[in-house]
């Protein structure tokens, strides 16, 4: 396991359309482990999208359980397949470090994807975890959250 270097907003990876991940093998294991470990040790984000770390494959890792919410949650080509309600959340991106932005999300979102095992999973999210896994399904389309923020803050602040 390793702790991979995040990429910053202007590395045009964070732009790219990522790809579905067709086998599960040691490398997408490897993959998710190291996204996951590269999570914890960033100790401000709560998910993190492959194309993040340089990957453009369809993976993200989630992680809330120190806010007592879900997680960790390591998901393969995840996708929104049911999205209801409306919120308005904060949020901030380990890729765009020292700001934040106000972005409208569904409520409450359905997300289809594989686990670990390949094994097919359906999450019912609420809440701040429906806000986590739409800003992280984002990435793998190349879609940041300044994108859709309609006002910012100075994350210092």
């Amino acid at each position: 396991m390793a702790i991979r270097e995040i990429r910053e907003e202007g590395d045009p990876i964070l732009r790219k359309k990522s790809r579905e991940i067709e086998v599960i093998d040691d490398r997408i294991l490897q993959l998710l482990d190291d996204m996951y470990d590269t999570l914890k040790a960033s100790k401000d984000g709560v998910g993190l999208a492959a194309p993040q770390v340089g990957v453009l494959k369809r993976a993200i890792v989630v992680d809330l359980s120190e806010e007592g919410g879900e997680g960790p949650l390591k998901l393969i080509n995840p996708k929104i397949v049911k999205a209801k309600g409306e919120q308005v959340c904060r949020e901030g991106c380990l890729s765009v470090p020292g700001l934040l932005g106000d972005v409208t999300r569904p409520a409450e979102v359905v997300v289809e994807a594989l686990n670990e095992k390949g094994e097919h999973i359906k999450l019912k999210a609420k809440e701040i975890l429906a806000v986590v896994l739409c800003h992280e399904i984002d990435h793998l389309d190349g879609v940041l959250f300044v994108d859709k923020a309609t006002e910012f803050y100075d994350a210092e602040e």
